[in-house]
């Protein structure tokens, strides 16, 4: 039986990209003080004022008054490691260090399948709690761990894009595959989860340090016969990471050389980080139509450096948001916003609320190739939704009462939120969080 649904309340979507500059480049966003969305059956059927929609939607469907709030595109994650929620805000170590001490570990759990599922639950129950409805997960090493991750998302109705992780050598036995077995185990997975429905299969190798040639050989092959795949990696995020990778692959020019000698960079690969790339580097990724996810607060958190978002930008690489748990603060969108902000501000590109919230709606879905079905209000599109309170916080609701444009307005929404912002989140046109 058909479902209809109608939101009702103050809307704001992008359109497009709306810039850089403080005011949005035109036709790039839409405000509606009134907004409606009419829903069906999962899908977003129109937007339009309240007003309009009001006459025209069946007399059966059911409304939802989210007037005083704000609705938006549910959040977009384009890089997480859902097996290291338990490693979230361990003390003082840089990347090398940081994987042998507390993420190998960690992961090593993961062989559990009882653990895995929890942990899945717990990490998607997250997830929703600060608005986020899809995300680029990485999994561990151990293909139960994406059996229970899609076996969770799938329950839920979400739209998730996940994978194994690859490693063949430099890691703990516990993690390691065989060379060519964790391929085998990766199609075994596609098969199963890929495609199914809302969900999508990212191939992951952890990154050049932790496979052999062997294995991202394999990788690439896989890729070729599979281009609707997706792959995610890591790329350039600490300079020890990068002169080992100088040691260990010394035949190829540099660090992203690697993965494209192995046929990994195309127009549905992310690579995370890439902090310390050259002008080079950047135009090679960008003439392949990858996109390099930012992580602004794994970075600093690690003392990786400061990723040149405009650099990348300028060479016309497309650029995701991230929030890279475990090593990444926090969860939640607001969370990396603000670290994007502070990080561009030390760089003199301090990001405006316009660039925020696109990038953490549609830019996100561009760059991961999903702008189709998510990432804005539009008719035809999924009806994943983010609905914010601006009153969560005394200080929140202070702060915004001072402001007298929607400019100044998203910024602060920007700036000030965080997960008691989202008063309720909708995947797939269903209400799968509601803050109490």
């Amino acid at each position: 039986m058909t479902q209809h649904t109608l939101l009702r309340g103050p809307l704001f979507t992008c359109l497009d990209d709306p810039g850089e500059a403080i005011t949005p480049a035109a036709g790039s966003t839409r405000y509606l003080e009134d907004g409606g969305i009419w829903i069906v059956d999962g899908q977003i059927h129109a937007v339009d004022p309240f007003a309009t929609l009001a006459d025209r939607i069946p007399p059966e469907a059911a409304i939802v008054d989210y007037r005083g709030k704000l609705m938006m595109p549910g959040f977009i994650d384009s890089h997480v490691h859902y097996v290291q929620l338990d490693v979230m805000a361990s003390y003082g170590r840089q990347l090398l260090d940081w994987l042998n001490d507390y993420t190998f570990p960690a992961e090593c759990r993961f062989a559990d399948e009882a653990y895995a599922g929890a942990a899945a639950e717990r990490f998607l129950d997250e997830l929703l709690r600060t608005g986020t409805t899809t995300a680029q997960v990485f999994c561990s090493s151990h293909p139960v761990s994406v059996d229970r991750f899609f076996e969770a998302s799938a329950r839920r109705r979400l739209r998730m894009i996940a994978g194994k992780v690859l490693m063949d050598r430099n890691a703990p036995e516990e993690l390691t595959d065989d060379t060519l077995g964790g391929v085998h185990d990766s199609e075994r997975l596609i098969a199963d989860w890929h495609g199914r429905d809302r969900l999508s299969y990212t191939l992951t190798p952890r990154f050049a340090p932790t496979s052999s040639r062997e294995q991202l050989d394999a990788v690439g092959g896989v890729l070729r016969n599979a281009p609707d795949l997706h792959l995610q990696t890591h790329l350039s995020e600490n300079r020890g990471e990068i002169a080992w990778v100088g040691e260990l692959f010394p035949e190829r020019r540099d660090y992203l050389d690697v993965y494209e000698y192995y046929g990994l960079v195309g127009p549905k690969s992310t690579f995370a980080h890439g902090v310390h790339l050259d002008a080079d580097q950047h135009r090679r990724l960008a003439a392949q139509g990858a996109n390099v996810a930012f992580c602004p607060t794994s970075n600093l958190f690690l003392g990786s450096g400061l990723m040149d978002r405009q650099a990348c930008r300028d060479a016309g690489l497309a650029t995701s948001l991230a929030s890279d748990i475990g090593a990444g603060t926090s969860l939640s969108t607001f969370g990396s916003l603000q670290g994007a902000y502070q990080v561009g501000a030390l760089l003199g590109q301090a990001l405006t609320g316009w660039q925020g919230f696109y990038q953490a709606t549609l830019g996100n879905a561009r760059a991961l190739r999903l702008d189709d079905r998510i990432g804005t209000l539009q008719p035809g599109r999924e009806a994943d939704i983010v609905v914010l309170d601006p009153d969560a916080t005394p200080l929140l609701s202070h702060r915004l009462s001072r402001t007298e444009t929607l400019a100044e307005r998203l910024f602060a929404l920007m700036m000030l939120g965080d997960d008691r912002t989202v008063a309720a989140t909708w995947a797939d046109g269903r209400c799968v969080h509601t803050r109490s």
